[in-house]
């Protein structure tokens, strides 16, 4: 995952990923779109097929560069751990929390303290 994911630390490869949501593009009509030459296309698109986010598939004399749905499903089931992770500790805090509050209402300090 964090070759993957380095991949896409660098803005210009990040923008080439969204352009790409809207379905396979010509090397040429990325780099018109996102103003970048064409080298500079072909050495993102490199990056991102070797970290497995990009496919290509030869059409006459082009290359159509197309995002391949396996690496996004990684990234959710991924994303999707961490969430789990944290809504279990944040449930932790809200009872934490609604602990202090109902022994402050009583005039307590919480697990059965008094206060002054």
């Amino acid at each position: 995952m964090l070759v993957a994911l380095s991949a896409l630390a660098e803005p210009n490869r990040l923008r080439i990923v969204g352009l790409l949501r809207g379905g396979p593009q010509p090397v040429g009509r990325i780099g018109e779109r996102l103003s970048l030459r064409q080298p500079q296309v072909s050495k993102h698109l490199r990056v991102l097929k070797e970290a497995g986010w990009v496919d290509a598939e030869v059409v006459a004399q082009q290359r159509r560069y197309a995002l391949r749905p396996e690496p996004f499903l990684e990234l959710q089931q991924w994303l999707e751990d961490y969430r789990q992770l944290w809504d279990a500790r944040f449930d932790e805090l809200a009872a934490v929390v609604e602990e202090l509050k109902q022994a402050e209402g009583k005039g307590r300090a919480p697990h059965g303290k008094t206060t002054k």
